[in-house]
C-alpha cells in the first residue's frame, strides 16, 4: 500500500491484520512523519493516512520509529482505532488544512537529518551506490553550502 507524503516512495505493508506503516505514522502521541524531504507533501500525507484509516479499527499498526515523547517507554504497536482517535496530528475531526498547517509549522523547526544528503543519493538508486567516476571510485556528493 503506497502512503506517499513523507516521501514519494513511501510504502506500507498489510499482512493479515498487521499494517507496517514505514515512515508515515508514528505512535499516536508522536503524530506523523515530517513532509519536508524531497518530494514530500503534507497534503498528500494527510490523504494517504485517511486511506490507512479506512482499514478496520482493530488493524494492528507497527510503526517504524518511536521517539517516546515525554520519556515514556518505547513502543512499536498501536491500532488504526487508536490512531484515528488519538494521533496528535491527524485524528477524527482534523481537517486537511489544519493538518497541513500543523505539519508544515513543525517541519520548519526541524534540522536537516545528519545523514539525509548521502542517504537520499543511495535511496534514489534503490540502495545502489552511485556509478563510479573515471577514476573507478563511487562518490556521495555533498553541497558545500549546506554546512
Amino acid at each position: 500500500m503506497p502512503p506517499p507524503g513523507h516521501t514519494q516512495d513511501s510504502i506500507s505493508y498489510l499482512i493479515g491484520d498487521a499494517l507496517f506503516v514505514g515512515d508515515s505514522l508514528f505512535m499516536p502521541d508522536g503524530g506523523t512523519a515530517r513532509c519536508d524531504f524531497p518530494g514530500g507533501s503534507a497534503s498528500v500525507l494527510f490523504r494517504s493516512i485517511l486511506g490507512l484509516y479506512a482499514l478496520p479499527e482493530s488493524t494492528r499498526v507497527f510503526v517504524c520509529h518511536d521517539y517516546a515523547p515525554g520519556g515514556r517507554e518505547y513502543r512499536c504497536e498501536t491500532t488504526i482505532g487508536a490512531q484515528k482517535t488519538g494521533n496528535i496530528h491527524v485524528r477524527d475531526g482534523v481537517s486537511e488544512a489544519e493538518f497541513v498547517r500543523i505539519r508544515e509549522t513543525r517541519d520548519a523547526t526541524l534540522d536537516m537529518p545528519a545523514l539525509l544528503l548521502p542517504s537520499v543519493q543511495v535511496n534514489l538508486r534503490a540502495g545502489a551506490m552511485p556509478e563510479p567516476e573515471s577514476n573507478g571510485v563511487s562518490y556521495l556528493k555533498l553541497p558545500i553550502n549546506q554546512f
